[in-house]
């Protein structure tokens, strides 16, 4: 089981993670939306894609762009589609 918190907080829990580049990749039933914000930045990988991001807020504290995910990447990283994975402070054990 794979779970990722951030300041005292489950952000996501779940059996089912893809992990690649060594990033745990989660799945959207997995992931508490309650603490996810929509963020402008993109950015392009070369293998993987366009990944869009995610500011995430716990008690009104905000880690800007800490999660992302490919909605529509390239075949090669078809297993990822719409998996969210995080980074910038956030802890992910599993």
């Amino acid at each position: 089981m794979a779970r990722a918190t951030w300041h005292g907080v489950t952000l996501a829990d779940s059996q089912d993670t893809v992990i690649v580049e060594g990033n745990h990749y989660f799945p959207p039933s997995s992931i508490d939306t309650r603490y996810f914000r929509p963020s402008d930045l993109s950015t392009v990988c070369p293998w993987k894609g366009e990944a869009a991001y995610y500011h995430i807020e716990v008690d009104g504290e905000v880690n800007q762009d800490a999660a992302w995910h490919y909605g529509n990447p390239k075949p090669a990283a078809e297993e990822i589609k719409g998996r969210i994975a995080f980074w910038k402070g956030v802890t992910v054990e599993g």
